[in-house]
C-alpha cells in the first residue's frame, strides 16, 4: 500500500494563500484595467472617489471578475478541509454546521455580485457577517492555542463594523463625497481580518495529518470513519500504546484517557485525518470551561443586556401609541402587544437553541436598527420582532439558571440594568436614545446602540453559558404545582407592569405627587429630584439580595406605599417620599424572590402567563383615562387606584407562592461573594457618578428672561403637540424647540402632553423643553389625574399655579392650569392653560365652559387663556368663554376659521396675532399672540377702549413684530398661513 502523509497545517496555509490571492489579484487587475469605472458609484466618481469597494472590484468587470471567481473556487477545497479539521479538533457539530452555512453564504455574495442582483448579494453578505459572530466565538472558545490572538482579531473585525456602517450611512444617506472610498478601506480591512482569523488555525492544525493512500479493501464509511481500534490503524509512529477519546457529552473539553491518535478515513483514495498524541493534557470540567458569575465581564454583560431588555420593552409600547393617537380610535396596531407573548416560542423544538445563540444579537440589532425603517407601520412591526426576541431570550436565561447563587447574581445585574436605563434616560432628557422614535437628528445614539448590540451578541452566548452549570449536587425538590405556577406568573406579570408604570423614568413618581407651584409648600420638581429617585433605585438594587425568599418586608412597604399613592389627600413631598420612593424600593426588593422561584419552577407557562397579565394591566392603565373612543371606557374610567391596587395585591400574593417554591428547594441560602460585591460596588459608584453628572449638566442655564423687556411685550402661544410624536413617529422635542425659540415665545401652553404613561414612554416633555428654552415649567395635572395633560412654560417666574380637573361626567377629564406669573415691574398676570373635552360629549363641554368662565372671572388681574375649546367662533360655548362673567376677549373676533385652539385675554394691550403651520411636528398649528403689559395707571386711562383696535400692516414698534423668516415658504415646514402673514393691531383712540 502506498501512502503520502501531509501535515494538517497545510490546510489553513492553502486557504489563506488562495483566498488572499483571489481578492487581491482582482484588486490589482481592477486597479490596472478599470480604475475609474470601479471607483464610480451611484453618486460620485473620480476624483471624489478614489478607492473601489470589494463588490465593485470582484464583480463588475472582466477579467478581474473571472480571475477572482476561479481563485475563490480553488479556495473551496481547503475551506471545507478547514471546517472538518475544526470539527475533529473540537468535536462541535454546531460549529461545523455554522461553518458550512457560512461558507455557502460566502459563495452567495461572491458569485452573485451586486451587479447581478443587489438585494440577493446583500442578503448573503449580511448572513455571512452575522454567522461570522458565532463562528469566531466558538472557534476561540474551543481552541487549545492562540485564544488571545484569535479573540483580538475577531474583536477588531466586529469593531470595524462601527466605522463601516458610519461611512456607509454618510455615503448612502448623506451623499458625502469620498465617503464610499473610506467605507471601502474598512470593507477591505474586514476581508483581511477574516482571512487572518482562519489562518491562525495554522499552529493548532499542526496536530493533524492528512494521509493519502491506496488500498484494495473497502473498510471505510460513506464519507469518513472514526477508527477506535488500534489494529485498524495503519500508523507510522512509534508509540501506539494509547488512544484519544473525546468526551462529546460535555460542552467542556473533558479528556478521559491519554491516547495517541484519532484517524478519520474515507472509502476512496483514502484520506485519513490523524489527531496525534497530545502530551500534558489537562482535564477540564464543564464548570471550569464557563465564565464565573462573579467576573466583571459577566456583571457588565448582563447589566447591559438588561438595559437592552428595558429598551426593547419600552420601545414597543411607546411605538404602539402613535396609531390610536392618529386614528382617534382602535387602530388594530394595538395587537402588536401580543409580541410580548414570545416566551411561547420556547415550546418549539430548537427555538431555545436559536434564542440562546442569537437572541441577544438579533433582538438588539433589530430593536435599535428599527430606526432605519422610515414608515411608522413597518417600524412598529420591526420593533415588535426585536422585542419578542429580546423577551424570549430573557425568559430563556432566567429559566435556565441552575444555581441559586447564579440566580442572585443575575437578578442583581438585571436590576442594575434597569437603573442604568433610567439614569441614561434622565441624562437624555427623559428619552431613551436607542428607541425607534429617536434618530441622529433628535438626540438618538442609534449607531452606538448597534455597536453595543453587536458586542453583547458576541459575548452573551459565552457569558450566559454559566447559567447552565450546576456546581452543587442536584437538589431534591418537589415540582411546583399548577396553582403555584399560576400565582407566581400572575405576580411576576404584575411586577413587570408596576416597574414599567412607575420605575422606568426617574420623574414619574414625582409627577404623581406634583400639584403646582406654591411659595409656602411646594412639592419636588423633576430637576434635581429625579436624581434622588435614581439613587433610591440604586440603593434598593445593591441591597436586593438580602430579600431573596423574604417577601414580608417588601410586601408591607408595597402595601403602605400603594395606599399613599392612591390617596388623593397625600400630595407633594409626603406623597413622593412615603409613596413614590417607598414603592420604588419595595418593587426592587421583590425581584430576587420572583427570579428564584421562576428559575426553580422553570415553567414556560408561568412566563407566558406573566406577560399576558402584563398586557392586560397595560391596557387597563390606558382605560382609566377613558377617552371617548375607548370601548367600555366606563369600566375603569378615572380609577387608576384600582389598577394600582390590583397589581400590588397580585405581586404580594404571587410572592407568597414564590416563597413556597423557594422553600421546597434544597439549594441552600444564597450570599454574594466578596468579589461580586466589590465589582458591583464599583459599578454602583460609577452609576452614582453618572447621576451626579447628568444632574449637574441639566441645571438651569441661567435666570429666564423675556425677549423684549424694553417694550414690556409678552409673547404667548398655544400648541397641541400630540404627546411629543411627530407625523412620522419621531420624537418631536427638537422641532418644537426650534419653532418656539424662533417665535420668541415668553409664555406657551402645550396640550396633549401627559406622556408619563407606559404607552407614551414615561417621558417628561418639560425636561428638554424647559432646559433648552430656558423657561420655568409646570407639568400640569399628573398621570394619576386621568387627563390628556397640559403644560405651561414661562420666561417669567411662576408665583403660584393651581391644577384643575374640569367637570366631565361622560367623557375624559379636561385639565387646566391657573398660574400667576410675575412680569415687568412686578405686575402679576394670570395665565390659563386648558384642554376641553371632545365633540362627542356636548354636556361635558357646556359644564366645562361654565366652570372655566367662572374661574377666569374670579380674577381682575391681566389674564391670558391658551386653550383648546372645540367650538366655532361666536357660537355655542364660545359665548360662555367670551362673556361678561369671564371678562375675556377674543384675540381676533374676525378670525372665523377656528375650531380647537383659541387665545383669549383681558386687561392687556393686544399688538399682534399669528398662525404658524405645524410642519411635520403635529396635526395642529401654533397660534401666537403679542401683548403689552400695562400698569394700573395706563389701564385706568384706556378703560374699555383697550379692546378697540385697528388692523395695520406694520407694527408701531419693532419689538411687536413677528419674525420675517416664516413668510412665504418659511423654514422647516413652518410658515404663516390662513392670513399668510401676521396680524398687527393699533389702538383706535
Amino acid at each position: 500500500m502506498n501512502m503520502v502523509t501531509i501535515n494538517g497545517k497545510v490546510i489553513p496555509l492553502a486557504h489563506t494563500v488562495c483566498a488572499f490571492a483571489a481578492f487581491f489579484t482582482a484588486l490589482v487587475a481592477g486597479y490596472s484595467l478599470h480604475f475609474h469605472k470601479i471607483v464610480q458609484n451611484a453618486h460620485y466618481g473620480y476624483p471624489d472617489e478614489w478607492f473601489p469597494s470589494v463588490s465593485a472590484t470582484i464583480g463588475d468587470r472582466y477579467p478581474e471578475r473571472s480571475i477572482f471567481q476561479i481563485l475563490i473556487a480553488l479556495t473551496s477545497f481547503p475551506r471545507f478541509l478547514l471546517l472538518l479539521g475544526h470539527f475533529y479538533l473540537n468535536g462541535s457539530i454546531t460549529c461545523l454546521t455554522i461553518g458550512v452555512i457560512r461558507t455557502v453564504s460566502c459563495g452567495g455574495w461572491v458569485y452573485i455580485t451586486s451587479t447581478d442582483d443587489h438585494d440577493i448579494h446583500d442578503v448573503f453578505m449580511i448572513t455571512y457577517i452575522v454567522l461570522t459572530l458565532p463562528w469566531d466565538i466558538m472557534v476561540v472558545r474551543l481552541s487549545t492555542t492562540g485564544k488571545l490572538l484569535k479573540g483580538s482579531v475577531a474583536a477588531l473585525f466586529f469593531g470595524l463594523l462601527i466605522p463601516l456602517i458610519y461611512w456607509f450611512i454618510k455615503h448612502q444617506v448623506e451623499h458625502v463625497p469620498g465617503a464610499y472610498s473610506i467605507y471601502a478601506y474598512f470593507e477591505w480591512s474586514l476581508i483581511i481580518l477574516d482571512i487572518l482569523f482562519d489562518s491562525l488555525a495554522y499552529k493548532e492544525f499542526d496536530r493533524l495529518r492528512i494521509n493519502l493512500r491506496l488500498k484494495d479493501s473497502d473498510d471505510g464509511g460513506w464519507l469518513f470513519q472514526i477508527c477506535n481500534q488500534i489494529q485498524d490503524l495503519d500508523l507510522t509512529v512509534e508509540d501506539e500504546k494509547s488512544f484519544t477519546k473525546i468526551d462529546a457529552e460535555t460542552t467542556g473539553v473533558s479528556i478521559e484517557e491519554d491516547t495517541h491518535a484519532e484517524v478519520i478515513r474515507s472509502t476512496d483514495e483514502e484520506i485519513e485525518i490523524v489527531l496525534e498524541k497530545t502530551e500534558n493534557v489537562t482535564v477540564i470540567s464543564q464548570a471550569d470551561a464557563t465564565p464565573r458569575c462573579t467576573s466583571f465581564l459577566y456583571i457588565l454583560t448582563n447589566t447591559l443586556n438588561s438595559f437592552m431588555f428595558w429598551t426593547a420593552v419600552t420601545s414597543l409600547t411607546c411605538s404602539i401609541w402613535y396609531f390610536p393617537l392618529w386614528y382617534m380610535g382602535i387602530s388594530g396596531y394595538e395587537a402588536a402587544m401580543l409580541y410580548f407573548l414570545a416566551p411561547l416560542f420556547l415550546y418549539i423544538p430548537m427555538m431555545p437553541t436559536v434564542f440562546y445563540q442569537y437572541g441577544v444579537l438579533l433582538g438588539g440589532l433589530i430593536v435599535v436598527g428599527a430606526h432605519l425603517v422610515g414608515t411608522p407601520e413597518a417600524r412598529l412591526l420591526v420593533t415588535g420582532v426585536g422585542t419578542a426576541i429580546t423577551v424570549a431570550t430573557f425568559v430563556l436565561n432566567l429559566k435556565s439558571i441552575a444555581e441559586k447563587d447564579t440566580n442572585s447574581y443575575f437578578s442583581t445585574t438585571w436590576l442594575l440594568g434597569l437603573v442604568l436605563s433610567v439614569v441614561i434616560k434622565m441624562g437624555c432628557y427623559s428619552n431613551n436614545p436607542l428607541w425607534p422614535i429617536m434618530n441622529s437628528g433628535n438626540g438618538g445614539y442609534n449607531l452606538l446602540g448597534l455597536s453595543l448590540a453587536t458586542v453583547l451578541g458576541m459575548l452573551s452566548p459565552y457569558i450566559n453559558s454559566a447559567h447552565f452549570v450546576r456546581v452543587t449536587p442536584e437538589s431534591s425538590q418537589s415540582p411546583a404545582g399548577l396553582v403555584s405556577k399560576i400565582l407566581t406568573g400572575v405576580g411576576f406579570g404584575s411586577l413587570i407592569f408596576g416597574i414599567h408604570q412607575l420605575l422606568t423614568d426617574a420623574s414619574t413618581v414625582i409627577y404623581w405627587s406634583w400639584e403646582g407651584y406654591d411659595q409656602q409648600n411646594q412639592g419636588p420638581l423633576s430637576w434635581p429630584w429625579s436624581g434622588l429617585t435614581c439613587l433610591t433605585m440604586l440603593m434598593a438594587t445593591v441591597t436586593s439580595h438580602k430579600f431573596s425568599g423574604k417577601p414580608f418586608i417588601p410586601a408591607v412597604l408595597l402595601a403602605l406605599s400603594t395606599a399613599v399613592l392612591c390617596d388623593g389627600r397625600a400630595t407633594g413631598w409626603n406623597k413622593y417620599v412615603c409613596g413614590g420612593l417607598v414603592y420604588v424600593t419595595a418593587m426592587v426588593w421583590f425581584v430576587p424572590t420572583y427570579f428564584s422561584a421562576l428559575a426553580i419552577n422553570a415553567s414556560i407557562f408561568s412566563f407566558a402567563l406573566s406577560f399576558f397579565v402584563y398586557i392586560v394591566m397595560v391596557l387597563a392603565h390606558v382605560w382609566v383615562v377613558a377617552y371617548a373612543f375607548v370601548p367600555f371606557g366606563w369600566v375603569l374610567r378615572e380609577r387608576i387606584w384600582i389598577v394600582l391596587a390590583i397589581s400590588t395585591a397580585c405581586i404580594i400574593v404571587g410572592s407568597v407562592a414564590a416563597r413556597f417554591s423557594i422553600r421546597n428547594s434544597s439549594d441552600g441560602k444564597s450570599a454574594p461573594s466578596n468579589a461580586f460585591i466589590k465589582r458591583m460596588g464599583l459599578l454602583a459608584v460609577l452609576t452614582v457618578g453618572m447621576i451626579a453628572s447628568f444632574t449637574y449638566h441639566q441645571r438651569p442655564t441661567g435666570v429666564p428672561a423675556p425677549y423684549h423687556p424694553d417694550s414690556k411685550v409678552l409673547t404667548a402661544g398655544i400648541w397641541t403637540i400630540h404627546f411629543g410624536l411627530d407625523n412620522d413617529m419621531w420624537s418631536s422635542e427638537e422641532s418644537m424647540i426650534f419653532l418656539m425659540k424662533e417665535m420668541q415665545l415668553d409664555v406657551v401652553g402645550l396640550l396633549e402632553t401627559d406622556t408619563q404613561r407606559i404607552v407614551m414612554g414615561n417621558r417628561d416633555l418639560t425636561s428638554k423643553l424647559g432646559h433648552e428654552l430656558n423657561m420655568y415649567a409646570d407639568y400640569g395635572p399628573g398621570p394619576n389625574k386621568h387627563t390628556w395633560g397640559c403644560i405651561l412654560l414661562s420666561k417669567f417666574p411662576i408665583i403660584n399655579s393651581t391644577h384643575y380637573l374640569m367637570p366631565s361626567p361622560d367623557g375624559e377629564l379636561a385639565p387646566a392650569i391657573h398660574a400667576t406669573i410675575k412680569t415687568y415691574d412686578d405686575i402679576l398676570v394670570d395665565v390659563f392653560v386648558f384642554h376641553g373635552g371632545q365633540e362627542e360629549d356636548v354636556e361635558d363641554r357646556r359644564l366645562q365652559s361654565e366652570a372655566l368662565s367662572k374661574l377666569m372671572g374670579s380674577t381682575d388681574r391681566p389674564s391670558i387663556l391658551l386653550s383648546y375649546l372645540v367650538t366655532n367662533p361666536h357660537e355655542g360655548n364660545y359665548n360662555t368663554f367670551v362673556s361678561e362673567e369671564s371678562g375675556m376677549h377674543d384675540i381676533d373676533p374676525e378670525d372665523d376659521d377656528r375650531w380647537c385652539q383659541y387665545i383669549l385675554y383681558k386687561n392687556l394691550r393686544r399688538t399682534g396675532y399669528a398662525r404658524i403651520s405645524r410642519g411635520k411636528v403635529t396635526d395642529t398649528e401654533l397660534q401666537v399672540g403679542k401683548f403689552q403689559v400695562l400698569n394700573q395707571t395706563q389701564l385706568a386711562e384706556l378703560g374699555d377702549n383697550i379692546y378697540d383696535y385697528e388692523k395695520t400692516d406694520d407694527p408701531e414698534n419693532d419689538d411687536f413684530r413677528f419674525p420675517d423668516k416664516f413668510f412665504d415658504e418659511g423654514e422647516r415646514g413652518h410658515c404663516y398661513h390662513v392670513f399668510d402673514k401676521p396680524l398687527y393691531y393699533s389702538s383706535s383712540n
